[in-house]
């Protein structure tokens, strides 16, 4: 089953056939912030930024994803990069 990037309901995101390939696209887009409780002080963990989910979904009958991982990789790869 594809996932995509979801805000109340609607898909924002081409259908990418992992979980962890959306977190990747989200990452990259600036969608994850670190959160810290009480408990996790010392070790923050990735959250979705504005009430964004990734879900399960279906792919459009057009979209392969397969097909949108491999072009997002691609992209990707030939982005310029920022030096810090």
């Amino acid at each position: 089953m594809p996932y995509a990037l979801f805000s109340k309901d609607a898909k924002l995101s081409k259908a990418y056939p992992t979980e962890a390939d959306v977190w990747k696209l989200a990452q990259k887009s600036g969608l994850v912030v670190d959160a810290v409780t009480e408990e996790e002080k010392p070790s923050p963990r990735p959250v979705l930024d504005n009430d964004y989910e990734i879900l399960p979904c279906e792919a459009d009958p057009q979209e392969d994803p397969a097909r949108n991982k491999a072009d997002a990789e691609r992209e990707a790869q030939v982005e310029p990069r920022l030096n810090p």
